[in-house]
């Protein structure tokens, strides 16, 4: 099969310069996916008070718990295209394919009914106060009129990593991301919407990135080029999809459930200390998506080779994966925790909401190159086709483990610094469950092969 320029052949050739080379624009375009929210909380936070920036940023965990499922699916459109691509099977890649973007139309359309309905009552079960529930509301139900461009952006995008491709993703994030902001600007500065301007500048943006994705698929005659009207669920390609990844998506799901039960206790600390607490944890998720990046790395590398028949190749990009996940993560956590103060700033300039912010980041930021290595090796085990064993890990290690954790020694020590140890301490047992997970599932893969 003949490589265009866009293509990378992950079964052969030196591993370390091909996966700096696809990782860099996955993490580029993760950044850029997360400024939409960022400029949100930013714009709110300097032009519309500290009421509309807790109203937004209360609405994160909620808005991941409910997208992550269907965002999980893109996992398995990523581990299967690659696999059938590996092994240079086209037909196959043609089907789950086409299967994947049809799945992602259908996902965004319930999402916004989902959205749209459930929007206030949620708010309302996560003890939202009576001072933002209003905005938050409003924002919630604007952010998810823009499901199905998400949708089809994150399949689209998994499509072209599993050959590839990082970098049109990212060209497309630039043009919408910049989309993003100057509407952003417009709408809150000179029009003063507040909450809702920032909804809207966001869906305008994920509809361009969207629609340049979807436009590049249509446009490649390879076997991962779409054909409107080839566009349909096959039966065994959507099985194995959702094999992979609707465990992927519950593991989403109980990372964000948890991280509700902890916006919930935080909650109860009042709207200074949740404007704290969000403006911190935007800071934070720069470190994450940036570190998750080597998660979609090894699912990418770790499924092709898996498709070549390449099974010594596995190791050496887990080990890879977690070195370099390891030196960004601390570089990137301890450099954001000693600029902290700074980088605050840009948020708010309310000293009150500056200190519950370092009082987060003194704890995650320092910590936080583990949880990279807990995802480095969920996506090897997710790239080998093994996507149950790592959703049940993660329904225990992470959200079962923080469900005592509150009940518990939150309960009996209530401040908000032990309701952040919780992150650390369950990401390290984490990480240790991984490490006889990935030994059980490799095993098994050699002795298929």
């Amino acid at each position: 099969m003949k490589q265009k320029k866009y293509e990378m052949d992950m079964c052969s050739g030196p591993l370390l310069k091909k996966i700096l080379i696809f990782t860099i624009p996955v993490m580029a375009s993760g950044i850029l996916q997360l400024l939409f929210n960022a400029t949100d909380i930013i714009v709110v936070g300097r032009y519309a008070g500290k009421e509309s920036l807790a109203a937004v940023g209360s609405t994160t965990a909620l808005i991941n718990l409910i997208i992550n499922l269907f965002v999980g699916l893109s996992v398995g459109a990523n581990v299967i295209t690659a696999k059938y691509y590996g092994a240079g099977k086209e037909k196959d890649v043609s089907e789950t394919v086409h299967t994947a973007i049809l799945t992602a139309v259908i996902s965004g359309i319930i999402l916004v009914i989902i959205g749209i309905i459930l929007a206030t009552p949620l708010l309302k079960l996560m003890d939202s106060p009576e001072d933002v529930l209003g905005k938050s509301a409003l924002y919630l139900k604007i952010y998810f009129l823009g499901m199905p461009a998400m949708m089809l952006y994150n399949f689209g995008s998994a499509v072209l990593r599993a050959i590839g491709d990082t970098k049109r993703p990212l060209y497309y994030l630039i043009l919408s991301g910049s989309v993003n902001v100057c509407l952003n600007l417009i709408s809150v500065i000179c029009f003063g919407m507040g909450v809702a301007g920032v909804g809207i500048a966001t869906v305008v943006a994920q509809y361009i990135s969207a629609a340049m994705v979807v436009r590049c698929l249509i446009k490649e005659d390879g076997s991962y080029g779409i054909n409107l009207s080839e566009l349909r669920l096959t039966g065994s390609k959507l099985k194995e999809i959702m094999f992979v990844g609707i465990p992927a998506g519950m593991q989403g799901v109980v990372f964000a459930l948890s991280n509700v039960l902890i916006q919930s206790s935080i909650n109860s600390f009042g709207s200074i200390a949740m404007a704290g607490n969000t403006a911190a944890s935007n800071i934070e998720g720069f470190i994450y998506i940036s570190m998750n990046s080597y998660n979609q790395t090894a699912i990418s590398f770790t499924s092709q080779n898996i498709g070549g028949k390449k099974i010594e190749r596995v190791g050496k990009i887990l080990l890879i994966c977690i070195g370099l996940v390891s030196m960004l993560g601390i570089i990137l956590g301890f450099g954001a925790y000693f600029a902290g103060n700074t980088l605050l700033h840009i948020y708010s300039s309310d000293m009150e909401v500056i200190h519950y912010g370092l009082m987060r980041m003194r704890v995650i930021c320092l910590t936080y190159f583990t949880c990279g290595i807990m995802d480095v090796f969920a996506g090897s085990v997710r790239g080998m086709g093994y996507s149950v064993m790592p959703m049940i890990i993660s329904l225990i290690g992470a959200c079962g483990l923080r469900i005592v954790w509150i009940y518990t020694i939150f309960k009996a020590h209530h401040t908000l610094t032990t309701l952040y140890i919780s992150y650390p301490v369950t990401w390290v047992i984490t990480i240790c469950a991984y490490i006889v997970c990935y030994t059980i599932c490799i095993k098994k893969v050699k002795s298929k092969l």
